[in-house]
């Protein structure tokens, strides 16, 4: 009866690190032809002590054993075999005689194998017999890589995240019976010179068996050593199973995983005749940063660029994935991958978890071969999702236009603005969303080309699908989506009367009661349209139209719900046909860029009731998902998403990684970064995530690199270090200084703690290249005359007598107040040689909250700023009660536009609203000049000079530039 060879495991590939891969390697415990014998010799010592047996099983997973050690137990091997039974070696010959009939190549080399695998299992039972050896020693002894490959494991452990454990299983997937044939190469060699052209680094400097060189950083660990090749080859059978060069395989995982998916583009036998594979790894998207966080199509793998090499025996199955191009529509994708295992339709790569589309031509790819790769990236023909979007809208547009989701003031959107117009890109606003009124007002305000729309993001969604179902109705849009044509009420009478223009006329405009003795109202003109609640009546929500009324004024407009104006046809249809020409709302393909920070309030520090199991369950998260829907209604060119870092700290990063998935599975490239707003020129640290998406035509938009030294503040998850944008390692760059609070403020006037203007002039010239930038007005030909919002948040009477006796020098904070007394551990107390003093209003002068703040650790309370500091954050409230935000030499809190400066907005953006407002608006933006950088990154992706790389350097005093945006140089990663 054959018996089952025990196969080897595979080095697991590199999964989800956020920086380039540490892999492992794992070699064989490679199998003498005679097996069957030494499966009795193994039975036999399962019968000695437990401990023995557990050692036998380790020893099995060890790798190449020494010749040496080999030789020094062959006779007690050779003595051993003499008792073996007559069947057994009967079926030793039997072997031999099959292993005759082969070609006489084929008997060298299974002579050759066959020595050296006697050698090495013999150094296994060697090993099994000494119990005083621990499982290192042996690797030790042998010098095999094994007791290296173990520490290393655990010290790539430490330092990374996906590097998993490798372990010996014995029985892999499907595994079928075998005969005892080992896993060999067929046919014949590649010819030496055609061998060591295309894979030189296997037989340079054929001085030892492994030599280490260098490797590309994104395939192979630089510190993995190359095994050195005798020859190469095209084909290898395994189980009975013949695999080609560049076919797809399963490879053999570890105990409770699911087997490896791989490409196999190299095959060799080492010089000491082992047969070996190289692996270039596929992710399922369980394996990348998404982890299991979106359910994602099971079928769906990701190529890599990772490879590492394994023993030829860790192969288990032929697999047969289908290569398509990135946003082929879906009944395409649908058909192309009915009869395969996995498709493939992108690359993942470990920097900034990127996710791009496969090159149009992969550099593995061999013609001769039998591939069970089907590859349709390059069929003629193929549509794409986001072209058929466009070409369905049927407008052009000289404009880039950008739809700003949770826009606030539209901090984020102007930055964006500003860096693709540098870039040679005319990128515009066109419509902005947010809850917040006086946050529109704002936008308003400074962007008067900007459809401002003051609704939830849920409702402007609902709205978008409304409108997109009234264009078809008037056959503004093609449409071939039945669900998508819809009857109104003003269709009802549609065929009546089409004899009698004027009859209908009159009939089409008006609405009345139901009261018999109502009066009748004439629809003069549909003014705006919205879906929601206007009326706030708790109604159900609805599509709904302000109507003016014929010989009534504005104050009698009125909001109405589509139901309720059946003989309003004409007037409706007036109003759809003028908007649609007017882009009053985006169509599906009309909106090159969105970007947007949808609020994740859930995860909020200050939430102590957070959904730590599912974070989307929490209403409070509810915003990322609309986003995400709008983008997939929409399906725009680009996205651009922002967020707070708890984004990727909260839950083991859920909705980051919830983010990533969307976008992937909507067929979007896909990168992650994190951004800090010092580090582009800024008096604040202010990190914040960005999620870059591009369409399949597009080039994925790269992060800018730093351009000012910056303080580092706070602290980043250990699993997404990799995504922070910076410089590599080792590369000094020439970065402009850090920035303080004097560079920013020193030249605003001096103003009160009642101050009530909302324009005064400066005062006196810029004293910093910072102040004169941000000084100069929208045109950026000339200074701004008059300061706006230079006025701060009125403190009580109490709190602001407290601030006048906080000394005016640096650290100065309510510790130098008299009665408080700092202990050795930092802690503050009440000083009991000093009586508490109070103010007029009885209140004391040091509140208890300050005393108890932070368990009395911090010194926030009623802190002052230097003008040498940085702030850690500006934030939306602007009381002193617990932060640091007091002049440094004025009994005061900054202004408004004091912190507006520290975010990087211009001097000519006014802001609306009451105070706290306004504090609010600047406290919630994207910096200014976080966004410019990430828009002139957009605009070179947008006319195709982004490079490959996922982070670029900016020009040379950005954003005063003057060379081309096509010549930014591009970093090494």
């Amino acid at each position: 009866m054959p018996r089952k060879r025990q196969r080897s495991t595979a080095s697991k590939p590199e999964t989800s690190s956020s920086s380039p891969p540490k892999t492992r390697k794992m070699m064989s415990t490679t199998t003498a032809p005679k097996q069957s014998r030494l499966n009795e010799k193994k039975a036999e010592e399962e019968q000695s002590t437990a401990s023995t047996r557990s050692r036998l099983k380790e020893k099995k997973a060890e790798k190449e054993q020494s010749k040496a050690a080999a030789r020094s137990c062959l006779k007690e091997k050779k003595a051993a075999e003499e008792q073996l039974t007559t069947a057994t070696r009967s079926r030793l010959m039997e072997k031999e005689a099959e292993e005759e009939q082969s070609t006489a190549p084929n008997r060298s080399r299974l002579r050759e194998k066959k020595v050296k695998k006697e050698e090495t299992e013999e150094v296994f039972l060697d090993a099994e017999e000494d119990d005083t050896n621990s499982i290192d020693e042996v690797g030790a002894k042998m010098g095999t890589d094994n007791g290296d490959s173990r520490s290393e494991t655990k010290e790539k452990e430490k330092e990374k995240r996906g590097s998993g454990k490798t372990k010996k299983i014995s029985t892999p997937e499907k595994a079928k019976e075998e005969d005892g044939t080992p896993a060999r190469f067929v046919g014949n060699q590649v010819p030496d010179a055609e061998a060591r052209k295309k894979w030189p680094h296997r037989y340079a400097n054929k001085i030892k068996n492994k030599t280490p060189i260098s490797k590309p950083s994104n395939s192979l660990d630089d510190s993995e050593e190359i095994i050195k090749a005798r020859c190469h080859y095209k084909r290898a059978e395994v189980d009975g199973i013949i695999y080609n060069l560049y076919d797809d395989a399963h490879v053999q995982a570890s105990d409770g995983e699911a087997d490896y998916i791989c490409r196999i583009i190299e095959m060799f036998e080492s010089e000491d005749r082992t047969p070996h594979f190289t692996a270039q790894w596929y992710y399922r998207s369980t394996d990348t940063i998404i982890k299991d966080k979106y359910i994602s199509d099971p079928k769906c793998v990701f190529f890599s660029e990772i490879r590492n090499d394994n023993p030829l025996d860790c192969l288990t199955r032929k697999l047969k994935i289908v290569r398509l191009a990135l946003g082929v529509d879906s009944e395409t994708r649908r058909a192309k991958t009915l009869n395969c295992d996995f498709y493939c339709d992108m690359l993942y790569l470990l920097p900034y978890s990127t996710f791009v589309k496969l090159p149009s031509e992969n550099n593995t790819t061999a013609p001769e071969s039998s591939s069970t790769i089907s590859s349709d990236i390059d069929a003629a023909g193929v549509k794409f999702e986001c072209d058929e979007v466009c070409e369905s809208s049927g407008r052009r547009k000289s404009e880039v236009a950008l739809l700003d989701l949770y826009s606030g003031c539209g901090a984020m959107s102007t930055g964006l603005c500003l860096g693709a117009n540098l870039s040679g890109l005319n990128l515009v606003t066109k419509w902005a969303v947010d809850l917040n009124k006086h946050a529109c007002e704002s936008l308003r305000l400074n962007h008067p080309e900007t459809q401002v729309r003051n609704e939830t993001a849920e409702d402007f969604l609902m709205l978008l699908k409304e409108w997109e179902k009234l264009c078809i109705r008037f056959s503004l849009v093609k449409n071939d989506d039945p669900e998508k044509q819809q009857t109104y009420s003003f269709d009802m009478d549609d065929e009546d009367d089409d004899d009698d223009e004027e009859e209908e006329d009159d009939d089409n405009n008006d609405v009345s009661d139901n009261n018999d003795d109502s009066e009748v109202f004439e629809v003069e003109k549909i003014l705006e349209v919205c879906h929601g609640d206007p009326k706030e009546i708790g109604g159900q929500r609805d599509l709904y139209f302000k109507v003016s009324w014929k010989n009534y004024g504005p104050d009698y407009d009125t909001w109405e719900p589509i139901s309720g104006l059946s003989n309003c046809r004409e007037a409706i249809k007036k109003f759809v046909m003028h908007g649609y020409k007017s882009n009053i709302l985006p169509l599906p393909g009309d909106v090159e860029v969105i970007c947007g920070g949808p609020p994740c309030q859930g995860i909020s520090g200050f939430n102590r009731f957070r959904n730590v199991k599912n974070p989307l369950e929490d209403p409070k998260n509810k915003q990322l998902v609309v986003f995400m829907d709008i983008v997939d209604f929409l399906k725009p060119k680009f996205v651009l998403m922002e967020n707070v870092v708890d984004l990727l700290k909260f839950a083991d990063g859920f909705l980051g990684r919830y983010a990533m998935g969307c976008l992937v599975s909507m067929k979007y490239q896909a990168r992650l970064g994190m951004l800090a707003a010092g580090a582009y020129g800024l008096p604040q640290f202010r990190m914040r995530v960005f999620l870059w998406g591009a369409c399949a035509t597009e080039k994925l938009p790269q992060y800018p690199l730093p351009t000012h030294d910056v303080l580092v503040r706070g602290v980043v998850p250990l699993e997404f270090e990799g995504n922070t944008v910076a410089y590599e390692e080792g590369v000094k760059p020439q970065l402009e200084r850090k920035l303080f609070l004097e560079d920013a403020i020193s030249d605003l006037p001096a103003v009160a703690n009642d101050e009530k203007r909302d324009e005064m002039p400066y005062g006196e010239s810029p004293k910093t290249e910072f102040q004169r930038m941000i000084r100069l007005k929208k045109m950026g030909l000339e200074l701004n005359d008059l300061l706006f919002d230079h006025r701060p948040l009125e403190l009580n009477d109490d709190d602001y007598q407290r601030v006048c006796q906080i000394p005016k020098r640096k650290g100065g904070n309510f510790r130098d107040l008299p009665g408080v007394r700092v202990r050795p551990d930092k802690k503050v107390e009440w000083d009991p040689e000093v009586p508490r003093q109070y103010l007029s209003s009885g209140k004391p002068l040091v509140p208890d909250y300050a005393m108890t703040f932070v368990n009395g650790s911090s010194s926030k309370p009623f802190a002052r700023l230097w003008w040498d500091e940085t702030v850690p954050t500006v934030v939306t409230r602007a009381e002193p009660h617990n932060q640091a935000i007091m002049h440094p030499e004025q009994d005061r809190v900054l202004t408004i536009r004091e912190n507006a400066r520290l975010q990087g907005f211009p001097d000519y953006y006014q802001l609306c609203g009451p105070i706290k407002e306004r504090y609010i608006q600047v406290g919630n933006a994207v910096a200014v000049p976080v966004a410019r950088a990430l828009g002139y990154a957009l605009g070179r992706a947008f006319q195709g000079f982004a490079g490959d790389d996922p982070v670029f350097s900016l020009p040379k005093k950005f954003p005063r530039i003057t060379e081309d945006p096509s010549s930014s140089s591009e970093a090494q990663c």
